[in-house]
Parts: C-alpha cells; sequence; structure tokens
C-alpha cells in the first residue's frame, strides 16, 4: 500500500484540505510535516466548514490518526485552541500524534517576529506575524524549543536562557524594547506540558511501522511549492520545505517510502503576502475571481492576490517535487467568461521564456504570456464524471494537463465534500 505526499502546487490556498479529507476515509495516517498556524485548510464536510490550522485534515475522519511530525513549529496555546474547538463540535481528536522533535513557537518569537517586519518597513517579507520564521531561524541556530523538552524542566531553562541571551540584545539596542525574562517563558510553557503529554509520541518509528505494515499514509503540505525556502520565490516564501522532499524530512520517513506525490492546482492562480506574481490581475476580473472563489486566507484572514492560471509554474512544480497527479481545484470559479486566459510563457527582457528562470530578477520583470481558451456558462457543480462536464470545460482541463506535464486525476466542481470528479485512483 501507498505513502503518498500531497502538496500545494503554487504559492499555496490551493485546497489541500479537501484533497487531504477525499482521501482521508482511504488512509490510515494524515501526516503535517512542515509549516504551523501560518497555513490553513478550509474543509466543508456536509453542511459543516472546518478551518484547520495547525491540525492534519485527517482529523476530521474517525478512521484515520493524525499526525504532526517534527519538522512543524507548534504554537501551544493555538493548538490546544483549534482541538478544543474541534471537541466542542463533537470532533473527536483523542488520535492525535504529536513529535516530541517538534519546535516549539514562544510568545517571544512572535515579538521578534513582528518588531522586525515593522522595522523593515517596505522591504518587508509579508509574514503572518505568527512567530513562524523566528523559531525556524532558533531551529537552524540550534538554540530552538522542542516538545520534549517541556517534560525536563532544567533543560527547558537552560534552553529558554540561551535563546534570549541575543534576542535581549536586539530587543534593547536595536528596537528600543523591554528585554523578556527568561522566568515568565518557562512559566508559561510549562503550563502546556500536561495538556500536550497524550499527545507525545516517537511518531518517526510509528508511521515507519504503519508504513512497513502496509497501512496507507498520506503526507501533508502546507503552503505550496513557490513558497518553499530553497525553491520558491526567495526571499518572498515561508521558512520550511512544502515540497515533497520536505516530507522525508519534516516526518523521518525516507524517499524509497514514498510511491506517488499530488499536487493541488487551483483553476486559476493566487498567493498571499508581497513577492512577484506574473499574472496577478487587479482589474474587475481580479476582483470576480477574488469574490466568487472566496478568496480570503483562511489563518491571516488577507484577500488573497488573483491572477489566471500559470502553466509555468505548474511544469516547474512537477520538475521539483517529481509529481505523478494534480488534483484540479476550483473548476467551478471559471464558470461565466467567454474566454480564459492562460500564461504559457514569459516574455523577459523581449525574449520568450518556458521555464521558471532561477533568477529572481528575471522573474521580477517577467510578462505573461497568454493562449486564450474557450470559456463555458453551464453549472459544471453536479458534475460526477469527466464527461459531464462542458466540451469547453473538458477542453480546458485537458490544456491544463499537458502544459502542466502530470495527469488531472481529480477535479474541484464545488467547495462541498462531494462535489469532486475523480478520474483516477490516487491509491
Amino acid at each position: 500500500m501507498p505513502a503518498l505526499v500531497l502538496l500545494g502546487a503554487q504559492w499555496g490556498d490551493e485546497g489541500k484540505g479537501k484533497a487531504t479529507d477525499l482521501l482521508g476515509g482511504s488512509v490510515d495516517y494524515v501526516v503535517r510535516y512542515q509549516g504551523g498556524n501560518n497555513a490553513g485548510h478550509t474543509v466543508v464536510v456536509g453542511d459543516q466548514k472546518y478551518a484547520l490550522h495547525l491540525l492534519p485534515s485527517g482529523i476530521l475522519s474517525p478512521e484515520c490518526t493524525p499526525v504532526i511530525g517534527n519538522g512543524v513549529v507548534i504554537d501551544p496555546a493555538v493548538l490546544l485552541s483549534e482541538l478544543s474547538g474541534l471537541n466542542d463540535r463533537g470532533v473527536d481528536t483523542s488520535k492525535l500524534l504529536i513529535s516530541g522533535n517538534a519546535h516549539l513557537i514562544t510568545s517571544y518569537h512572535t515579538t521578534m517576529d513582528k518588531v522586525t517586519e515593522r522595522f523593515l518597513g517596505s522591504r518587508k517579507i509579508g509574514t503572518t506575524g505568527r512567530g513562524i520564521g523566528p523559531t525556524y531561524a532558533d531551529k537552524i541556530n540550534r538554540v530552538g524549543i522542542r516538545v520534549q523538552d517541556l517534560y525536563d524542566e532544567s533543560i527547558l531553562i537552560q534552553k529558554v536562557d540561551a535563546a534570549l541571551d541575543f534576542k535581549n540584545q536586539i530587543l534593547a539596542k536595536l528596537y528600543n524594547r523591554r528585554a523578556i525574562e527568561a522566568g515568565k517563558i518557562v512559566e508559561e510553557l510549562l503550563v502546556y506540558a500536561d495538556k500536550l503529554r497524550p499527545y507525545v509520541s516517537d511518531t518517526t518509528l510509528v508511521l515507519n511501522d504503519a508504513i512497513d505494515a502496509g497501512k496507507v499514509v498520506l503526507f501533508e503540505g502546507g503552503q505550496g511549492t513557490l513558497l518553499d525556502v530553497d525553491h520558491g520565490t526567495y526571499p518572498f516564501v515561508t521558512s520550511s520545505n512544502p515540497t515533497a522532499g520536505g516530507a522525508c524530512t519534516g516526518a523521518g520517513v525516507g524517499p524509497t517510502k514514498i510511491s506517488r506525490v499530488i499536487g493541488i492546482l487551483k483553476a486559476y492562480t493566487t498567493r498571499v503576502g508581497a513577492g512577484p506574481f506574473p499574472t496577478e490581475l487587479l482589474d474587475e476580473d481580479g476582483e470576480a475571481l477574488r469574490r466568487i472563489g472566496g478568496e480570503r486566507g483562511v489563518t491571516t484572514g488577507r484577500d488573497r492576490r488573483c491572477g489566471w492560471f500559470d502553466a509555468v509554474i505548474s511544469r516547474y512544480a512537477t520538475r521539483v517535487n517529481g509529481l505523478t497527479d494534480f488534483f484540479l481545484t476550483k473548476l467551478d470559479v471559471l464558470t461565466g467568461w467567454e474566454r480564459i486566459p492562460v500564461c504559457v510563457a514569459y516574455e523577459i527582457d523581449g525574449k520568450r521564456v518556458e521555464e521558471l528562470p532561477y533568477s529572481q530578477s528575471d522573474f521580477h520583470h517577467a510578462k505573461p504570456i497568454y493562449e486564450y481558451l474557450p470559456g463555458w456558462t453551464e453549472d459544471i457543480s453536479k458534475a460526477k464524471t469527466f464527461d459531464d462536464l462542458p466540451k469547453n470545460a473538458q477542453d480546458y482541463v485537458k490544456a491544463l494537463e499537458e502544459m502542466s506535464g502530470a495527469p488531472i486525476s481529480a477535479i474541484g466542481v464545488g467547495p462541498g465534500r462531494t462535489e469532486t470528479i475523480q478520474i483516477n485512483s490516487f491509491l
């Protein structure tokens, strides 16, 4: 049985939550392997809508074990609040497993995130201000606080002292802020120890044993390929690796155990935050996509920037992730346009470029080259098979598939759990 990676093939917000939830009834484990509460999924079950931030979407499937891997950074207050909210709605969260090696977001991480963005002014990255970047920075600088540190108070005190030693100098001398007391941080963190204890586990061992036993494990990425810290539109990226390779390091599973990699594509393109966006629309079409698609960030509450589909980006995602399949979402949003532009290449310094430029400067100056495909006016939300779609909608999907370099195996035709056309099985 397979181990699958499911990830965003654009800048995030492609509808990964729906895709993960769709598979949730068929898999045994769903694993978040990177990111923190700067990512969000909206999952619609019947007439109920769930906004998930840290928790894997599999939390909504009773037969599935949700796992937060070592590559995730966890704000314990946010996690416990999210668990409480689901419990209040009758969702059983008792099967959740959390890696003891996952790093914790503390209040000083959120402080550093916010003051740094303000200090950068017009050069700011556009972070969510939730402390994600500073937590990953501490991880790499080897002064991070891990979940397991909650259970050894002497080590916790030492680590918090070490982490604040340099930060307090910056806060006081550069940002003119008061120093943070290490003792208060330790007290804050210890409050969470007993509340998190039932969930803490050696998740790497659990997941490898599960795969070896023939269980189906789904690795769920947050954000998207173009926000990867190594392979995205740096520096306007997140602080982790949402690409397929991140599943191995973020969950402790070797690459030879991954059998399929599924990329989630929106039928148009969106992004949140600053950074280049060649197909961005600053006109009535962009506003219509935003309104019809409900393009507001689940976690941030910010309006998403909207643009036409970018095949250069989807080809790039296929390459860097080794994608075996695509799940195309929100095709229904495009209903009503007489013709639909698709970006097939860029013009950079007067030259046609068909692959994503490695140069940041070139990408900033890229202008989209469009081909125009005929649109459709028919309601497609009730379509159950590919043949149920209008011919122009079918042709649009086939064109995107050919341009992107991997088969489109499922199509979202509405926000609901059942509003999906399955063309090929992912399992």
